[in-house]
């Protein structure tokens, strides 16, 4: 389970890149119940979405040259130095080296080895979200790439973790924990790309896909379609998971919603 009480290879935060903060904090605000804060002119176009007031998510302002519009997750680790350098020998990449965020942390932008951007945090001042795991928050990840063998081997070896298999009706889902965490400990799962109806449809590259808690998904979908977002799946029941959809923002970053029912139908 996605919690704050975060420990080395475990999500800890979370932002959206949109070439617009303004109108992504007007999409993200009604539809999570999100309200934006920025970082400061020192901040560089850096901000905080906040529930409640504590942070749940960030945002940076991203030119198309720097990419397109998606959601990155970061994990924790005691180490950027040392993580950016098992990450780059175990075939993956580093985008942005490990630098100083004031005195909050050592951050990093690391790719796998299907080139997907993933950071890593290494906490001093702060040690992550505020929220995770509950309504308007993270309360789950999902990589989504061509080789789910040798992206476990990869982050086995980068972030230690462990992997489990857990069968559901349509088929064995790679569920994914930090070290000696055990199922209790399960944040997300990696996904064959090849084999969602989705990002065949979509032709979606390899990506990470968050998963936002929300009370009432059909509801999330009608409002973030008012909104000017895309639906890339309808609110959708899976027996033993919950009801959950897949959607877009208006500028094309992906993520779902999820309301975790064990009983769900």
């Amino acid at each position: 389970m996605l919690t704050t009480r975060f420990v080395d290879g475990a999500p800890d935060w979370i932002e959206v890149g949109t070439p617009d903060v303004e109108g992504a904090t007007s999409f993200y605000g009604p539809l999570f119940g999100w309200t934006y804060r920025s970082a400061g002119p020192e901040g560089g176009g850096y901000g905080f979405f906040e529930r409640d007031g504590q942070i749940v998510a960030a945002s940076t302002r991203v030119t198309p040259e720097q990419g397109p519009p998606a959601w990155t997750v970061y994990f924790q680790t005691s180490d950027a130095d040392a993580t950016a350098e098992v990450a780059r020998a175990a075939g993956g990449g580093v985008t942005s080296p490990p630098e100083q965020v004031r005195s909050q942390g050592r951050s990093a932008i690391l790719t796998d080895t299907a080139g997907v951007p993933f950071g890593v945090w290494e906490p001093e001042g702060r040690t992550g979200l505020d929220r995770a795991g509950d309504v308007g928050s993270l309360c789950w990840a999902e990589l989504h790439t061509p080789d789910v063998a040798r992206t476990a081997a990869f982050f086995r070896r980068v972030l230690g973790w462990e992997t489990t298999g857990v069968t559901f009706p349509g088929g064995v889902y790679t569920s994914l924990n930090p070290a000696g965490t055990g199922e209790d400990g399960a944040f997300g799962g990696l996904v064959p790309l090849a084999d969602d109806p989705d990002d065949a449809r979509a032709g979606a590259r390899p990506h990470w896909l968050p998963y936002f808690g929300v009370d009432d998904p059909d509801a999330v979908v009608a409002e973030a379609a008012a909104l000017g977002g895309g639906v890339r799946m309808p609110a959708t029941s899976i027996a033993g998971v919950g009801r959950l959809a897949r959607l877009e923002d208006p500028y094309g970053a992906v993520f779902a919603v999820l309301r975790g029912d064990p009983e769900e139908q």
